[in-house]
């Protein structure tokens, strides 16, 4: 386990690492973006967020195959304002389209 001082968590997503690499620059909104192997860390105000992520098997549904990732969040220093704002915007982010 990671030493932090604030939330951890894990979200399984419907998405390549490609793609989440494409989308994250717009869920930053020009906060600072170090990219890692396998993640990312973001600085938000006087924390910041380290994201770390694995592939995992694609999830098969009859003849369709959906890839996925295992995604980390760990924030650091980070108020609870500050992480919920980030997570809306991240969340709007990498929705998909659907109807």
């Amino acid at each position: 386990m990671l030493p932090h001082d604030g939330p951890v968590f894990e979200r399984e997503m419907g998405c390549t690492a490609d793609e989440l690499r494409g989308w994250l620059p717009g869920a930053c909104q020009g906060a600072a973006l170090a990219w890692r192997d396998g993640g990312a860390d973001v600085t938000l105000g006087a924390g910041r967020l380290r994201l770390d992520w694995q592939v995992l098997p694609p999830r098969r549904i009859a003849l369709i195959e959906l890839p996925r990732l295992a995604v980390c969040f760990h924030f650091e220093g980070v108020t609870d304002d500050e992480r919920c704002r980030f997570m809306r915007r991240f969340d709007l982010c990498t929705q998909r389209g659907g109807g």
